[in-house]
């Protein structure tokens, strides 16, 4: 008997890190063209679209009831909005802002040099936002939208 619950691909495996694509493109905003920060959202987008799919499927087939599947992708599109989109492409904007300028300050250092040295800080703080933002959404879903809907 195995008591442990199905693995689900869009948030247990790899799958889960082409949500944070957008991620990857706002901390290579200094150096690339804005149309690719724009195409790594648009793959971010397209998990977010597809885990949403997957959680409606699965609840199609399991219960069928339109009112259950409507919660059920509701509350996937709202999370993964929230954890994969929203609140990390904030914090990684930011954060290169932020560096940017403060590293702006040192003038000795040749604009390229700052510019690769902003892209390494929004890359390095990916994999430490990941899980307090994955929690603290979860968090809020659990106190906010997950009791109001059920």
């Amino acid at each position: 008997m195995n008591d442990q619950p199905p693995c689900d691909i869009f948030r247990d495996t790899w799958v889960r890190y082409l949500g944070y694509a957008n991620e990857v493109g706002e901390a290579f905003r200094p150096v690339v063209p804005s149309a690719l920060v724009r195409f790594s959202y648009g793959l971010a987008f397209s998990y977010v679209v597809a885990d949403t799919m997957d959680k409606g499927v699965k609840m199609f087939v399991e219960d069928g009831r339109p009112r259950n599947v409507m919660k059920a992708s509701g509350d996937a599109l709202l999370w993964q909005t929230l954890a994969s989109i929203i609140l990390p492409g904030i914090t990684i904007n930011r954060l290169c802002a932020y560096s940017g300028r403060a590293l702006n300050k040192f003038k000795k250092v040749p604009a390229p040099a700052r510019a690769l040295l902003t892209v390494g800080i929004g890359l390095a703080s990916i994999p430490i936002i990941i899980v307090p933002i994955d929690h603290g959404v979860t968090y809020l879903m659990d106190h906010t939208y997950r009791r109001w809907v059920t």
